[in-house]
């Protein structure tokens, strides 16, 4: 069990807070095209706010790789967040990240105030972990709080470096929810327990694979990775998504669910097609496809199969989608899954970030879920078993 502190755990009064938060938001001619992730650090910003600290904001936001890029700017993140709480926002734009503006608004906070400093991945260290850095954000703040759980398998400087130089380190709200679901309820999951795996690769998924088989009581395969299963069981399955060099990898996962008495459920039927377009005409196969098909999506005998597996679920964690969901008509399996999931009146329901988490927003089941995670990468690294470098850097209780 991971038992951080938290921001409820500290006194911030007077304090200069550094907060990381994850604004790496997608921008469109200098506008923010969605701002969940804004919306979802505003807890944690305006318990600091209420509680009288001095709150200075830091955030990478895409690939600029060390250089200053305009269109990376976090100046229109700075406009957004100052909409959101309903205060200014100052915007410190220094290229350098901690430099004379940073200096000057930090040294003229007063407690309630709000500063968001430039793109962390304007300094070159940052992804480098690098100590000068480090101490340059530490030498602003009293306390340090992580938020941003989507950069928590990363060792940065904005998350992992910094706290070396801070005597005080804690997890915000939203870092908080992370660890109880993702880490904690995965390690002590009421049960029957169930995961769904789907997405294209079973080489991104290979850890989490076998580090649930340990844990679960129910794995459901879907998705592309489900080929490599099927083709390692001596189906014939056309042009589908192929992963070859993990086809002993995929008859050892089989063997080792016997081996643990977990059911591990494959598709027994796949939509196919002849081409990769959301237009190309699609046929049920319940056997071997032909040659010249691929496979683009769960059946509807696997989605029955599927849904009634999870009737019984009280823990469940979903990462990846079914089929080619971003096409309307190859969306119907990741539908079934996500509206069986919805349905569930006692359950946990976790959706690990990425494809999956864009997949329940988008067909409109996200408030249905108990949990959606922020993070992609983080969350898979979480359900993999790893220890995350921006969660154990913060303070223990």
């Amino acid at each position: 069990m991971l038992n951080k502190k938290s921001i409820d755990d500290i006194n911030v009064k007077g304090k200069r807070v550094l907060v990381r938060c994850d604004f790496n938001v997608p921008l469109q001619d200098g506008k923010i095209t969605d701002e969940n992730r804004l919306v979802a650090a505003l807890p944690t910003i305006k318990k600091l706010i209420a509680d009288g600290g001095k709150v200075i904001l830091c955030s990478h936001l895409g690939k600029p790789k060390g250089e200053p890029k305009p269109e990376l700017s976090l100046a229109p993140v700075a406009k957004r967040l100052s909409e959101l709480l309903g205060q200014e926002v100052k915007f410190a734009a220094d290229p350098e990240v901690v430099g004379p503006n940073a200096k000057a608004a930090a040294a003229e906070m007063k407690d309630g105030d709000v500063i968001l400093l430039e793109n962390t991945r304007y300094r070159a260290e940052e992804t480098k972990n690098g100590d000068a850095f480090s101490k340059e954000l530490a030498s602003l703040a009293d306390v340090f709080v992580d938020d941003a759980f989507g950069t928590a398998h990363r060792a940065h400087c904005s998350n992992v470096g910094v706290t070396k130089y801070v005597e005080t380190s804690v997890v915000g709200y939203l870092m908080q929810k992370e660890i109880d679901f993702l880490g904690n309820a995965v390690n002590n999951p009421e049960r029957p327990f169930v995961a769904i795996l789907g997405g294209s690769k079973v080489s991104s998924k290979i850890s989490v694979i076998n580090n649930l088989l340990d844990k679960v009581d129910t794995l459901i395969i879907g998705g592309g990775m489900a080929y490599t299963f099927a083709k390692a069981q001596g189906k014939e399955i056309g042009k589908s998504l192929v992963e070859d060099d993990y086809l002993d990898y995929a008859k050892e996962m089989v063997e080792k669910a016997e081996e643990k008495g977990v059911k591990l459920l494959l598709p027994v039927d796949t939509v196919v097609a002849k081409e990769f377009a959301n237009d190309a005409p699609s046929r049920v196969v319940e056997g071997s496809m032909e040659p010249d098909e691929m496979g683009l999506d769960i059946g509807p005998k696997t989605r029955e199969l599927y849904a009634e597996a999870l009737k019984d679920a009280k823990t469940v964690v979903w990462n990846g989608p079914m089929g080619v969901f971003e096409m309307p008509n190859f969306a119907a399996g990741t539908i079934a899954v996500a509206k069986a999931l919805a349905d569930l009146k006692d359950a946990v329901t976790i959706i690990g970030g990425g494809d999956s988490a864009a997949a329940v927003n988008n067909l409109g089941f996200g408030d249905k879920m108990t949990h959606i995670s922020t993070g992609g990468g983080a969350s898979l690294e979480f359900l993999e078993g790893k220890e995350l470098p921006g969660v154990v850097a913060a303070n223990d209780k």
